[in-house]
């Protein structure tokens, strides 16, 4: 009786000891597991953004951090903007007035080569040295070819204008052109917008030089509207065609106007900086303590974007540094979601 109990709590205790020792393995392999997740977590540094009271994002850097980026600021330098007329345009193809001015040209010489025979033949006909027949043929051809110089003028007032039609240096103007020497660009007005007066010149700012403008000389307003923008429109010279503007080359062009100065600040380019498709700088609100305001791409000067608002000629703007400043707002806002 005794061995079969025996035998019967046996086989118990053994299975209660198994189950004990898988009990006993698995929680010190979870223990294990969970010190090597710990391990195995990423070390999260400070956040160097914090946010103000208005809701503003305020990056702090240490002094290490700002020798080893780089990181510059400048004072805002005050700035006034005259009042401007803003337009648009496109550098324009002379090859069909090079066409023209070398009809005119060729027209002239004509012209004048069968003048010059009109006026031998009456001479000689004074002297009875030449029919009566052949002067109404030589006066007919001296009339024809003046028409024809007349033709290729009204055809140039047309297409070009009367103030470029009637340039004594049309030949070395085309040539100019040619080279690329000079460079002739139409701005029109959007529709409704004019300037007062006749401007005396423009700034012109292309898409691949949007920090310097060029200076375009007023030649006269263009004989026709365009007929997408419906408004008011110019041609300028450019000369010396320093930038090597070419044609088809888009412009903005900014033309004065009348109007109040306005005072504000000049935000450098080299303190731009992008992101949620809008144009950022960063300035120095403290020690080691920058945030971030939004830049109006309104308003183009020389070296930079005009701010009449958000900045203060007081403020101190970062020009070299200012991505790393994004990036680290940019961080700091990943953390936050996650």
């Amino acid at each position: 009786m005794k061995r079969r109990i025996f035998n019967i709590i046996l086989p118990v205790l053994i299975a209660v000891a198994v189950v004990g020792s898988l009990i006993f393995t698995y929680r010190e392999m979870s223990a294990e597991k969970a010190k090597e997740r710990e391990r195995e977590k990423p070390v999260l540094a400070e956040s160097r953004v914090k946010r103000s009271p208005a809701g503003d994002a305020i990056v702090t850097l240490d002094e290490a951090t700002h020798a080893r980026i780089g990181l510059a600021v400048e004072p805002m330098r005050v700035a006034e903007l005259k009042p401007e007329a803003k337009g648009y345009g496109r550098v324009l193809d002379v090859a069909p007035l090079v066409v023209l001015v070398t009809e005119l040209a060729a027209a002239q010489t004509a012209a004048d080569a069968s003048r010059q025979e009109f006026e031998r033949l009456r001479v000689l006909q004074t002297q009875n040295n030449t029919s009566a027949r052949a002067l109404q043929a030589a006066e007919a051809t001296a009339r024809r070819d003046e028409i024809q110089i007349e033709s290729v003028r009204l055809r140039l007032v047309a297409g070009w204008g009367p103030v470029l039609a009637e340039r004594k240096d049309l030949l070395e103007f085309a040539r100019a052109l040619t080279a690329r020497e000079s460079a002739l660009v139409r701005v029109d007005l959007p529709a409704g917008e004019t300037v007062d007066g006749t401007p005396t010149g423009a700034r012109l700012v292309t898409l691949s030089s949007a920090e310097r403008s060029i200076t375009a000389q007023f030649v006269s307003a263009t004989p026709a509207v365009d007929s997408q923008t419906q408004g008011v429109g110019f041609l300028f010279l450019v000369k010396p065609n320093a930038a090597r503007l070419s044609p088809g080359a888009a412009v903005t062009a900014y033309l004065p106007s009348m109007g109040a100065t306005r005072t504000g600040v000049l935000v450098p380019h080299r303190a731009i900086v992008r992101a949620d498709g809008k144009a950022w700088a960063y300035v120095q609100i403290g020690d080691g303590q920058f945030t971030r305001k939004e830049v109006p791409l309104t308003q183009s000067l020389e070296g930079g974007w005009f701010a009449s608002t958000a900045f203060a000629p007081t403020d101190r703007v970062v020009v070299s540094g200012a991505q790393t400043l994004l990036s680290e707002e940019l961080k700091a806002g990943i953390r936050m979601r996650e």
